[in-house]
């Protein structure tokens, strides 16, 4: 709101919480709730939803128009402790969220590319969840629906079943497989028996019919093992819809855990180019996400994605001069950022990804 035509336009639909940038005093504007703003806050505009709590006059932004990497927080609750995990889990009783989320679809643009639910593990509250879900497809029929799970609840042929019957044409459960042997897989999660749930799970939905991505962070315990890994989903998992190869975000347990995470992505360049040519090789579509393209081999530059969150995306003093910047994925600006001896400027003559986004 910054004039006198929003405080009308608000004033005739019955608001009663308005958030202002004006040099109006809150106490001159004729609302119950005044959240005032200073320019911090000038990347928020119409048609962007914040999540506001009237007491303490805090709030978030729950959707951004104007973005193309909006994603929305399901639950802090997950039965996975992941060494890596940059929303560390709480076990706290947090089911508004999905009530917050289940207010704030009808208010999205349907014009809106995709949409992104995450956690925690956002089947948790599976019933309640796939209800959203539900209101998702009624709502924003045009936009595709990504939810990152681990995948372990589908292994219960109910929950597998109910997310079928959503009969959504472009609802995509995100996986992760770490490695294509279970105790490694099992101990960057944190939870014993959690691949063969995993797997499971991935049957499942496969045998329903669903949309599958498989997941694979990049970090010292995996990525040693990325070809093999990558051989193994080509050969057993050959029928899923998309295998993301990712870089790691150096923020929440993964800053408590550098000693044993941290790998420099030059170290695992070649592998890198190996595994995801044993999934090409294979038919198996594939993309390298988080992963700036100066570190990634020439011949897979052209599957290196521009992946990163627009709020959380920036670039180093290198890339003034690189002539793949414009198709460069950059690095994470959150957590604490770490930095390969690897990185560089392209020259014109190198190239560089084809495409933006998968």
């Amino acid at each position: 709101m910054s004039g006198a035509e929003d405080v009308q336009w608000a004033l005739d639909r019955g608001f009663q919480a308005v958030a202002t940038f004006s040099d109006i005093a809150p106490s001159e504007l004729p609302f119950p709730v005044v959240l005032q703003l200073d320019e911090q806050f000038r990347h928020l505009g119409n048609g962007d939803l914040i999540g506001l709590d009237v007491a303490s006059r805090r709030f978030r932004a729950v959707y951004r128009q104007s973005s193309r990497h909006n994603s929305l927080l399901v639950t802090e609750r997950c039965n996975h402790y992941c060494l890596m995990c940059s929303q560390p889990p709480k076990d706290i009783d947090d089911r508004w969220l999905l009530e917050e989320i289940a207010a704030a679809i009808p208010l999205i643009d349907p014009l809106t590319p995709s949409l992104g639910f995450t956690g925690g593990e956002p089947l948790t509250d599976w019933r309640r969840f796939v209800e959203v879900l539900a209101l998702a497809r009624d709502t924003l029929p045009d936009t595709a629906l990504h939810v990152l799970t681990n995948g372990r609840a589908f292994a219960n042929k109910e929950i597998a079943a109910a997310w079928s019957h959503l009969m959504h044409p472009n609802l995509m459960a995100g996986i992760p497989i770490y490695a294509a042997v279970d105790h490694v897989h099992d101990h960057v999660v944190q939870a014993r028996g959690a691949f063969d749930e995993t797997v499971l799970g991935v049957l499942r939905m496969k045998d329903h019919g669903q949309r599958v991505e498989i997941r694979v962070v990049l970090h010292a315990l995996t990525a040693p093992r990325i070809v093999e890994t990558c051989q193994w989903l080509a050969r057993n998992l050959p029928f899923v819809n998309h295998v993301a190869l990712m870089g790691l975000e150096n923020t929440g347990f993964a800053i408590a855990n550098d000693g044993q995470l941290w790998i420099d992505p030059l170290d695992y360049q070649a592998d890198l180019a190996r595994g995801a040519q044993a999934l090409m090789a294979a038919g198996v579509p594939v993309s390298i996400y988080n992963l700036p393209l100066c570190l990634v081999e020439e011949s897979v530059r052209p599957i290196a994605v521009q992946s990163i969150s627009d709020w959380k995306n920036g670039y180093v003093a290198e890339c003034d001069s690189c002539a793949a910047r414009p198709n460069c994925a950059g690095f994470f600006s959150s957590g604490r950022p770490k930095f390969s001896r690897g990185i560089k400027a392209i020259g014109l003559s190198q190239p560089v990804k084809n495409d933006d986004a998968a």
